[in-house]
This record gives C-alpha cells, sequence and structure tokens, in this order.
C-alpha cells in the first residue's frame, strides 16, 4: 500500500482491471433498493434484495430477481447484521454488494468484510469512508488541502469547560455537531455557556444512541446560512468530475426537505469556486466512486467545508435530471473499473429540477411519523415528472425504519417552470390512509420566498412553523 500525505492508505493500480459486475445485492431497503434494481436491470445486471421480516411485502423484494430474509424487523437484527448480509450475498453468488444510504452505507467496517469475501463494494476505499467518518478529521483533511474550513475546534472536545473554552474562541453562536454520523441528529446551537452546557449534554446523549460515538466538534453556527453540495465522480484511473452543485437549505431542523439544482441563490463565480473547491478535495483524498462534498454559504458569499458523504445521496436524482447523467449506472460501472465515460467540458446542465421529499409524517401535529396502511396511493406522472418510491396502495408502512416513503422530482427549463409543475404534479399526488408531507411541499411551492429564492438554512423554521414545531402558514 501507499499512504498518502493525508495520512490514508491508498491501494496502488487498484480496481484498474475491467471486471464486468453480474450480480448486485442490495443491502438495503425502501426506495432506494427500488431505484437501483431498475438502473441493473437497465444494464443487464441481476440483483438480490435482503429484506426484514417487516419488509416482507417491500416492492424491492417482488422487482428483485432473488430475495432473502436476514432476520426479525429490528435493524439491528436485519439491515445492520453485516453477517447475516454477507451470507445471503455468498449464498446469492453475488458478485458485488450495493449500500444505499444509510444503514451500513458509510461503515468502512462493511466495506472491509466485502472484500475479505471477495464481494466488490460499490462505494470508496474502506481508508477514505474511515476518514471521512470522523467530522474532526474530514475538517482537518480540508484545511491540509487547503479547502475553506469555518472556524472552530480542530480536536473533540470532552467536556463542559474545554467546550465553553472553544466557545469562547470562535464566538457565539457555536455549532455543536457530533463528530460520527449525519442527517442533522444532535446538532444544537448555543448563543451562551448555559445554552451551550445544555447543549452538550442533549447532543452527548444523542450522538451515543444514535451512533454509539458520543465525541462532540463545535464550529462557528453561521445564521441564515445557505447548504450547497456537490455531487462528484471519480474512476480508480485518477479521473474526477463534478455533476454540478446542489442547494438543500430548505430543511427542518437540519433535516434536508426540498433540494434543487442549480442552487437559486449563489453567483456563477461563487459556483464555480465551490466546485472547484470539490473536485480538489476529492482528488486530494484519491476518492473513488460517487461523493458529495457539502459546504455551507454565509450571507457574505463565504463558503466553508461541512462534510463529506461517502456514498449516494437521497437528492440525487436532481443532478440526474439537469445532467443527464444516471448516477447508480455510473457508479456500477467505476466499480468495474471502467474509466469515466465523460470528461469535465462534456458534462452540460440544463434546465432546473427540484425534488420535494415525501414522508410519513404529519405536518400539523410536529412532523410526528405516521406508519399505517396506504388505502390509496396515486402518483403523478407527465413530462418532466419523476417517482422515485417503493409504495402502494395496500401497503403498510412499518415504524421501524426512516418515514421517507419516496421522492417527487420535477425539471423544468426555467426555475418558474419546475416550481409550476412541482405544483401541478402534488395536486396529482394522492396517497390516503396515512398522513404525508404532501400538504406541507404544496404551501412551500406558493410561499413567495421560496418562489423568489430567499431561501436558507432556517427558513422553514423562522418562517413557516410555530413554536410547538407544526405548519402555521397558509399560504394559497
Amino acid at each position: 500500500m501507499e499512504r498518502s500525505s493525508l495520512g490514508i492508505n491508498i491501494k496502488a493500480g487498484s480496481s484498474r482491471k475491467i471486471t464486468p459486475v453480474n450480480k448486485v445485492l442490495i443491502a438495503n431497503r425502501g426506495e432506494i433498493a427500488v431505484r437501483v434494481i431498475k438502473a441493473c436491470r437497465e444494464m443487464g445486471i441481476k440483483t438480490v434484495a435482503v429484506y426484514s421480516e417487516a419488509d416482507v411485502s417491500s416492492r424491492h423484494v417482488r422487482e428483485a430477481d432473488e430475495a432473502y430474509c436476514i432476520g426479525p424487523a429490528s435493524a439491528v437484527e436485519s439491515y445492520l447484521n453485516i453477517d447475516n448480509i454477507m451470507r445471503s450475498a455468498v449464498k446469492a453468488k453475488a458478485d458485488a454488494i450495493y449500500p444505499g444510504y444509510g444503514f451500513l452505507s458509510e461503515d468502512p467496517d462493511f466495506a472491509v468484510e466485502c472484500e475479505k469475501w471477495g464481494i466488490r463494494f460499490i462505494g470508496p476505499l474502506p481508508e477514505t469512508m474511515e476518514l471521512m467518518s470522523k467530522k474532526v478529521n474530514a475538517r482537518r483533511a480540508a484545511a491540509n488541502l487547503g479547502v475553506p474550513v469555518a472556524g472552530g475546534s480542530s480536536v473533540t472536545v470532552c467536556g463542559p469547560a474545554e467546550a465553553a473554552c472553544v466557545a469562547r474562541e470562535i464566538g457565539y453562536p457555536v455549532l455543536i455537531k457530533p463528530s460520527a454520523g449525519g442527517g442533522g441528529r444532535g446538532l444544537r446551537v448555543a448563543y451562551n455557556e448555559k445554552e451551550l452546557k445544555e447543549g452538550l449534554e442533549a447532543s452527548q446523549a444523542e450522538a451515543k444512541m444514535s451512533f454509539a460515538d458520543a465525541t462532540i466538534i463545535l464550529e462557528k453556527y453561521i445564521e441564515k446560512a445557505l447548504h450547497v453540495e456537490v455531487q462528484i465522480l471519480a474512476d480508480n484511473h485518477g479521473n474526477v468530475v463534478n455533476l454540478g452543485e446542489r442547494d438543500c437549505s430548505t430543511q427542518r431542523r437540519s433535516q434536508k426537505l426540498i433540494e434543487e439544482s442549480p442552487s437559486p441563490a449563489i453567483s456563477e463565480e461563487l459556483k464555480q469556486e465551490i466546485l472547484s473547491a470539490a473536485v480538489k478535495f476529492a482528488r486530494g483524498l484519491d476518492y473513488r466512486n460517487a461523493g458529495t462534498v457539502e459546504f455551507i454559504v454565509d450571507q457574505q458569499g463565504n463558503f466553508y467545508f461541512i462534510e463529506m458523504n461517502t456514498r449516494i445521496q437521497v437528492e440525487h436524482p436532481v443532478t440526474e435530471m439537469v445532467t443527464g447523467v444516471d448516477i447508480v449506472k455510473e457508479q456500477l460501472r467505476i466499480t468495474a473499473g471502467e474509466e469515466l465515460r465523460l470528461k469535465q467540458k462534456e458534462i452540460v446542465r440544463q434546465g432546473w429540477a427540484i425534488e420535494c421529499r415525501v414522508n410519513a409524517e404529519d405536518p400539523e401535529n410536529n412532523f410526528y411519523p405516521s406508519p399505517g396502511t396506504i388505502t390509496k396511493y396515486k402518483r403523478p406522472g407527465g413530462k418532466g415528472v419523476r417517482v422515485d418510491d417503493y409504495v402502494y396502495s395496500g401497503y403498510t408502512v412499518p415504524f421501524y425504519y426512516d418515514s421517507l416513503l419516496g421522492k417527487l422530482i420535477v425539471w423544468g427549463r426555467t426555475r418558474e417552470e419546475a416550481i409550476n409543475r412541482m405544483r401541478a404534479a402534488l395536486a396529482d399526488y394522492c396517497i390516503e390512509g396515512i398522513k404525508t408531507t404532501i400538504p406541507f411541499h404544496r404551501q412551500i411551492m406558493n410561499h413567495p420566498m421560496f418562489i423568489g429564492g430567499e431561501i436558507y438554512t432556517t427558513f422553514v423554521q423562522d418562517v413557516l412553523l410555530g413554536e410547538e414545531g407544526t405548519l402555521e402558514y397558509c399560504g394559497s
């Protein structure tokens, strides 16, 4: 092995030989599993589904070529059970495993286990995943590569006294952030020392429960910020390209709700700087496969690295809609050892795409989860409309997993056309029997600030929601 300047073990010349992928086990569930099955089918690749006892009637089980039960409903006993997943892969004679997002997708131990069993992991090298899995290490790597990072701790903080010292140094408000994990879990904002102490305790407890890791870092909290991320693809031959940026600023408590590409809120000059920084970061890591480099942008137009997601993102369809590039298929080709088919200058983005995440949640009750049986399901269609989902009429949504039912994605020649198309699609989208976030998205699409592109990470909380976190805005 070779060791990079960042201390990453790099496998020189790994996966340079082209070895076709013939059968893929999808170590996930829900809409991403259905999405991967579709891509594999179009490439003539056989698929293997795994499922828990709670998911026996899920669509991915029916649509895959083979399916194996890997345990009870609990994710710990099924979708996080590496032994059961590997045994299923061996039994099915799969030659590659697709991790999706969530569950084991960013677990370097899982990628190593795949290697041990002689099965290719569709993702980056385990060493890269290990480095990026801790935000403090990712921040340090970004700084070493000359990519801007916000003020904050260069090491994890151990307790209230040390946290208070760091906070005084970088200045309030500060963002309390778990070093492990993601998805907005454990994030807290503190405007003074009292809030810091309370937030630190709450963040550590949530981080320990969610990620089995209570380590915390502090960063300068940037108010009314934009959340902009860059989709990159990198092969095993040193080629790296970006597929443009996505704006993920429409969030609720750091959970993404709506994503779009391109970003409506940054200049072309700033956009190019961010794209260049993302590619520079990926090259510096000797990154392989698909990944997303995430940034925060302040009101003065300064941008700062947040983290890198070493997997496909929930919001990848908006990038596919504006570039015409099927990211899942590219991941499979990279895993087979092929060079990227497109050079950077050949990647042309056209039009505008918007994605709404449709969750089984009640917006009128603090977005409380709403599992249950879907009595009626009708998805919208038409030109420029795409639905990635896994549910159907009569399906019972389990309460064991994430509440995401699917994603509604639209494309238009302009942002105005995309918004109008999204309004029409949301009007046609019908899910009965459970509560969903569809009514919430309908209201956002009619809000003048969203229409004007005046969005930021706390826009939903500041403008649309009341003190209890419930939906208050009632625009037409």
